[in-house]
């Protein structure tokens, strides 16, 4: 039999050789004004230990850009820049070539690497950061209260999105946990991030703001982000205080990968950038949400006309090979065809409506589409009898959304006929005083299409599509209206996003969770050593929910020790080997038909495990 004494000692050192350790890298993110390599003026800085970056194989630093987004026409543009690297003192380096000596630095510098022994944890799972680590002791991180929404694994190896609370006073804490979840799962239930939901954690972390509520006229209330509308449209909502929003993030550790504002405000509003922000609607919460979050986690641009960034998975530039989304075009050919359609108005009014004069504007059509569609958004409009909407003087007879109230929501009017060539107008006019300085045009816009034989209408195709900037360039998407990129109505990705989105959290997520061995007595009597490896909760080790959408997923699992295949042990995640020092491999290939393309092998993970002794009999 197994000496306890021995077994105990067999089974920590084989743990200690053989478990799975993720080498994790290390992040510095800076926040700046004007070019990063010509003199920026550094507004806030941070360093910290961060999850896995596969791309670190290959590369020893991993760099990315983007705006902070500190509020509507400020005078100077805020960026941030994100490095990842497994060389500290390269980081560091790179800190100083930005920021100028470290004597000098009047900005605030979160930093969790050079001083950790002055971090601890609080109970709430929110770093203590004491006086030495900040530059800047009058920018704070909030404390907060830290609930988990929806956990699927440790943070080390989960894509983190954290609900920070704004307008939340103490006795709206449990409002705001109600919020977040609902907005959690939301998102993550049945559509959207349904499919890769075994990959994410959802946190709300909670501080209360001393007034309730968000801020309009460009003017935040005292709360702990500064939330507010630029005036009191429907529209963007942007913040006051990104250092505290950076500092709150960096304070969670690695339980803090994507942050997200969330405004206690019933109505639309939202903004992309470092920090997502959203608000408490019910309507269009998550709408909002999940349109800010496709930009940040998929790093993709606009699909909707009249934007200006257009980039990333689902842009085109022109329609030459190697076309970027070529394996999933539904027609078998190398480049697709351009649909043929056109946008012969589009304006964006945010015009308070009146009873005396309706809002009118003119456009032309060439005559030579089939088709067209009326699309408009409107706010503080809740019945179809305050609001008279026509073309060429016939009314176009709109149906509210039955449950919007005085909320933001988008419309659209598809008629089956060809507009004539020519001139044309559209109307708007209110036949409710009492609306009168509430009810509000928000956007509207005129797109023509082509008849079948040029354009394709079939639900669920996925070609090139034209979309037009606001300077009238074209880029091409993949679906007509299918995506959520384009109409934010829409609850779901494209496939073409969806795969993004796979590829961009596999990026930071190893589909082995852990490698474990152990001792093991047979009924045989004779002594094995047992290899366990725990995988990410996909394909046949998913829970009970539904969460493939219907497209089919598997694990494939394959062993070796030193080069020679072990089929025997095909598709195991255990196994019995002999009680023999010995080195293995372990394979796993994750198979699902939302990846056609997986050009970086994200979807498979290597781990080589090494047994240095014998369980003693």
């Amino acid at each position: 039999m197994l000496r306890p004494v021995d077994w105990i000692l067999l089974s920590v050192l084989a743990l200690s050789v053989s478990s799975h350790t993720l080498r994790h890298p290390y992040e510095l993110e800076i926040h700046y004004e004007g070019a990063p390599l010509s003199s920026p003026k550094c507004r806030s800085l941070s360093f910290r230990e961060t999850q896995l970056h596969k791309k670190l194989k290959h590369m020893e630093v991993v760099e990315s850009f983007g705006k902070v987004q500190y509020g509507h026409g400020n005078s100077s543009q805020v960026n941030y820049l994100q490095s990842i690297s497994h060389d500290k003192s390269l980081l560091w380096s790179q800190a100083l070539t930005m920021c100028g000596d470290q004597e000098t630095w009047a900005f605030p510098v979160f930093d969790s690497i050079e001083n950790n022994h002055a971090v601890t944890s609080s109970n709430a799972g929110q770093a203590i950061m004491s006086h030495k680590l900040l530059k800047d002791p009058d920018v704070l991180p909030p404390p907060l209260q830290i609930t988990p929404l929806v956990s699927t694994g440790h943070s080390s190896n989960r894509v983190d999105l954290v609900f920070f609370s704004d307008g939340y006073t103490e006795e709206e804490h449990v409002q705001f946990i109600h919020d977040a979840r609902r907005l959690a799962l939301d998102i993550s239930n049945n559509q959207t991030f349904s499919t890769v939901r075994p990959l994410l954690n959802f946190w709300a972390a909670f501080s209360p703001s001393n007034d309730s509520g968000i801020g309009v006229g460009g003017h935040p209330k005292d709360t702990v982000f500064g939330l507010y509308r630029d005036g009191t449209e429907l529209r963007g909502v942007y913040y006051a205080k990104p250092e505290t929003a950076h500092a709150a993030c960096v304070s969670m550790g690695d339980k803090c990968d994507y942050p997200i504002l969330l405004g206690n405000d019933p109505f639309y509003g939202g903004l992309g950038g470092r920090f997502t922000v959203t608000t408490s609607s019910e309507i269009n919460g998550a709408l909002v949400l999940r349109h800010e979050l496709g930009h940040s986690i998929i790093e993709v641009g606009e699909e909707y006309d009249g934007g200006f960034a257009y980039f990333g998975v689902n842009a085109a530039t022109n329609l030459s090979h190697p076309f970027p989304w070529a394996h999933w075009l539904s027609e078998n050919v190398s480049s697709p065809r351009h649909e043929r359609s056109v946008v012969p108005l589009q304006e964006y009014p945010w015009t308070i409506l009146n009873t005396t004069s309706p809002w009118t504007v003119a456009f032309n059509s060439s005559g030579t589409y089939s088709t067209y569609v009326v699309q408009f958004s409107l706010s503080g409009i809740p019945d179809k009898d305050h609001l008279k909407i026509s073309m060429d003087g016939i009314d176009l007879e709109w149906q509210p959304r039955k449950d919007i109230g005085v909320d933001r929501w988008h419309y659209a009017i598809a008629r089956d006929a060809a507009l004539r060539a020519g001139e044309h107008t559209v109307s708007f006019k209110l036949g409710a005083k009492a609306l009168v300085g509430q009810a509000q045009l928000c956007s509207v816009e005129i797109i023509e299409f082509a008849s079948s034989d040029e354009f394709n209408t079939t639900n669920g195709f996925i070609g090139a599509f034209p979309t037009y900037s606001d300077t009238n360039e074209t880029t091409y998407r993949p679906t007509n209206d299918k995506c959520l990129m384009r109409t934010v109505t829409s609850p779901n990705f494209c496939e073409v996003c969806v795969e993004g989105l796979w590829l961009s959290l596999l990026e930071r997520v190893d589909l082995i969770d852990d490698v474990q061995t152990r001792c093991h007595m047979a009924h045989s009597g004779v002594v094995q050593r047992m290899i366990d490896v725990s995988l990410v909760p996909l394909a046949q080790y998913r829970a009970n929910d539904g969460g493939t959408g219907g497209n089919h997923e598997a694990y494939v699992v394959k062993w070796s020790t030193d080069g020679r295949e072990l089929p025997m042990f095909e598709n195991q995640t255990t196994i019995a080997v002999d009680n023999l020092p010995g080195s293995y491999t372990v394979e796993v290939h994750f198979i699902t038909d939302e990846v056609r393309l997986d050009p970086y092998g994200y979807l498979t993970s290597v781990v080589d495990i090494t047994i240095p002794g014998v369980c003693v009999v």
